[in-house]
């Protein structure tokens, strides 16, 4: 590395700290998740506003492989974050619901998406055109499982039956969404001798969860606080597991993810909540910025015209009305009251960080041009910005504070009667809930570790 290297890395990092706490800090005061606004720096930055000639300026072409770099090992210790997150307890209780509002919100937006990527195709080029469709319906699919969590605890929700809930349909909704976006990606892969290595990634699985997960289950004892020793470990297998599957042609993040579902969660409390705190915060603090950055380097919104917005109109459309129907009517069937089952659709709506990256995996395979690429990332800005201000219409604090009142009181008398039934306006009284939604109710308090 040259000095002039070293000085502009170094200075650059400094300004994408800078950028991502000021922009993160303005979007929670404007009821925001931060990720929105750390996003939104990443564009600004990129040629939209102020053309190719001030990011080369800002950020010189020679450095921004370092940055790349370094956005990969942030991407790579986030998906490890998502995987450690998850939690199959979620599903006691709730386990029917939730799977079937998970799949309602994929199979639908799935669809539509590929049906919309016919109409896509025309104006722009793909390499593999299967994969180009199924791609685009996997993106349309996508829910961000951190960045709801993260709502439902800035609006006290977590303890609710509907932030309950709502946590374990995005955690199923994870699971499903990137095996689908695995097998896409098992489907765009390049022909020849990476094909066959491909064929490795199920037997590579496998080993994680036979050898992987009973070695880690030793390893990690009961009640044991982070360590040195044990820090070390884990990033080992992060970064080993990363390249394992990258080697095999299905990309770096599954192999984060899947070493993530690994540790074992029960009596790991402590270690989970440590390594969330402490090296999920270097990551939000560092590492992600930069990748934020590094992908809005690859948006370019001046040159869409007429035809590129109305892409993103059809785009917008799609995703929005995919999801929200899908996982709308999933609900409806479970005979959920139709404000809540219009509120847990919108918060599958929330996309943020994880459609970023699976766009950026896109863009590396060849699988989205640039224009395709800028017109999907304001679909994920667009679908995460409008679920706290829709979810505040549809169900607002007040009836949150009301479920709190109604589900703490039948946790201290379980055998009273049933709670009053809350009112739609404009649809009438919702009947007093059944036998079925009293099960889902009594389960009301969520058993994932704290986010």
């Amino acid at each position: 590395m040259t000095t002039h290297q070293v000085v502009f890395l170094l200075l650059d990092l400094a300004l994408i700290v800078v950028l991502a706490r000021l922009f993160g800090a303005a979007a929670r005061r404007l009821g925001q998740p931060p990720v929105i606004g750390e996003i939104l720096a990443g564009i600004l930055v990129g040629p939209t506003l102020f053309g190719n000639g001030f990011s080369a300026a800002v950020f010189p072409t020679d450095t921004r492989p370092m940055f790349a770099a370094l956005a990969n090992v942030g991407v790579a210790i986030f998906m490890f974050m998502v995987g450690l997150e998850l939690d199959g307890r979620l599903l006691r209780g709730r386990g029917r619901i939730a799977v079937s509002v998970s799949a309602g919100s994929i199979v639908l937006p799935f669809g539509l998406g590929i049906a919309l990527g016919f109409y896509l195709l025309q104006n722009h080029s793909a390499e593999h055109r299967l994969g180009f469709l199924l791609f685009i319906g996997a993106a349309m699919s996508v829910t961000a499982f951190p960045v709801l969590a993260r709502i439902l605890t800035d609006r006290g929700m977590t303890k609710t039956m509907l932030g309950g809930l709502a946590l374990t349909c995005a955690a199923v909704d994870d699971v499903l969404a990137w095996t689908l976006l695995a097998g896409v990606v098992m489907v765009s892969g390049n022909a020849g001798g990476e094909q066959i290595l491909v064929l490795l990634f199920p037997l590579y699985v496998a080993v994680m969860f036979l050898v992987v997960r009973p070695l880690l289950r030793r390893v990690i004892t009961e009640d044991s606080t982070l360590r040195t020793g044990q820090l070390a470990l884990i990033l080992v297998g992060v970064l080993v597991s990363g390249a394992v599957t990258e080697w095999t042609g299905m990309h770096f993040i599954f192999g984060a993810f899947l070493f993530g579902a690994m540790i074992p969660r029960s009596g790991t409390e402590r270690l989970r909540g440590a390594l969330i705190q402490g090296l999920g915060e270097f990551n939000t603090t560092l590492l992600l910025p930069v990748f934020f950055i590094v992908a809005g380097l690859k948006v370019d919104l001046s040159g869409l015209g007429l035809t590129g917005f109305g892409e993103l109109g059809l785009v917008l459309l799609a995703a929005i009305g995919g999801k929200f129907g899908g996982a709308y009517a999933a609900a409806r069937l479970y005979r959920l009251p139709a404000r809540k089952s219009a509120a847990l659709a919108t918060l599958m709506n929330t996309r943020g960080l994880t459609e970023l990256i699976i766009l950026s995996v896109g863009l590396q395979l060849g699988i989205l041009d640039q224009k395709m690429y800028s017109i999907m990332v304001v679909m994920a800005v667009a679908t995460t910005a409008m679920a706290g201000p829709l979810l505040n219409l549809v169900y607002p604090p007040s009836r949150i504070e009301q479920d709190k009142q109604i589900e703490a009181h039948l946790t201290v008398c379980p055998r009273q009667a049933e709670p009053e039934p809350s009112v739609d306006k404009g649809r009438g009284a919702d009947r007093v809930m059944n036998s079925r939604r009293r099960l889902v109710v009594s389960d009301a308090v969520p058993s994932a570790s704290s986010v």
